[in-house]
């Protein structure tokens, strides 16, 4: 878990730096096709051959997945990274499990109780007070993108749940990851952002940042949540959601040279509290052997990421 928590939110400094000369899209969209390729050429030969080869309808899976989460969740956050702090995108993409929950509630027609009621009160607040609270010098529109692209992440781990998927986690990654590339790329040449990028200008900070999200933020993260998933108890795992933003914010602090204003402060530790709230509850009751009412089919929070079970935040 320790992997899991730093290098996840290491991940947001490093798409801070990778954008800092690469156009957004097309930085995310080259990380995501050259992590899926790499990983899918490792696994496939072994896990997607014969009565395990992926179907049709695997690949249109792997499609709106790689849609929603990683060209509407990652790219929408490297796109708003051009304009906001690591630490602020992170606490706000730290939302993504309380819209999970109440996505799942919609689409599977459950209750929504209370503690759902107020987590989401919380999380709103939280955000308000990040970008809005006295003295905030947030830029609105690059908060706005990275609360949309939370919410197309949520949207994707919730489908991702019930989407016929190879059997194997890590062909399902690299087969989401080459799908969002390829849609990231598209992207970014639909909005003209080859005609923007300038290889010469690259800093040696933006490769650093690009590397470090395609080798530890794509491959080595998503191995370590697996592993983790697999053997530690489900309330262990989702701890990340709390911890990755704390780290990032950290680390956007003594590395990237962000400001900890007190808006930063006190609308980060309301929006951690939400999803500890959310988080913490599940757990609890999940100890006690009994289930929330809304929670026959509600999804443990997932993040690059998270990808179905997707980590490449």
């Amino acid at each position: 878990m320790i992997t899991v928590w730093i290098v996840w939110g290491s991940t947001y400094l490093g798409i801070q730096l990778a954008v800092d000369t690469i156009p957004p899209l097309l930085m995310a969209g080259f990380r995501f096709l050259t992590a899926g390729t790499v990983m899918f050429a490792l696994v496939g030969p072994r896990h997607a051959r014969g009565a395990r080869r992926p179907t049709a309808r695997h690949l249109r899976s792997t499609l709106v997945i790689g849609a929603l989460m990683l060209v509407g969740g990652n790219g929408l956050l490297s796109v708003g990274e051009t304009s906001v702090d690591s630490g602020l995108a992170a606490l706000i993409v730290a939302t993504v499990p309380i819209w999970m929950i109440l996505i799942n509630a919609a689409v599977t027609r459950t209750r929504i109780t209370v503690t759902m009621m107020l987590a989401l009160v919380l999380g709103t607040v939280g955000v308000g007070v990040l970008v809005g609270g006295p003295g905030a010098r947030v830029d609105i529109s690059g908060a706005v993108v990275v609360l949309i692209g939370s919410l197309c992440w949520a949207a994707g781990s919730v489908y991702a749940r019930r989407a016929p998927l190879p059997s194997h986690p890590l062909v399902v990654a690299s087969l989401e990851m080459i799908a969002g590339g390829l849609l990231l790329i598209t992207a970014a040449a639909v909005t003209g952002e080859f005609g923007r990028l300038d290889l010469a200008a690259i800093s040696a900070g933006s490769l650093a940042g690009f590397l470090w999200l395609v080798v530890a933020g794509s491959m080595i993260a998503f191995t370590a949540y697996g592993y983790a998933n697999s053997t530690l108890p489900n309330d262990t795992v989702a701890t990340y959601a709390y911890v990755n933003p704390v780290v990032a914010v950290a680390l956007g602090a003594l590395l990237g040279q962000e400001a900890l204003d007190p808006n930063l402060l006190l609308g980060g530790a309301v929006i951690v509290s939400a999803v500890v709230l959310i988080v913490g509850g599940k757990a609890v009751a999940q100890r006690l052997g009994r289930r929330t009412p809304s929670s026959n089919d509600s999804p443990r929070p997932v993040t690059e990421p998270p990808l179905s079970k997707d980590t490449t935040r």
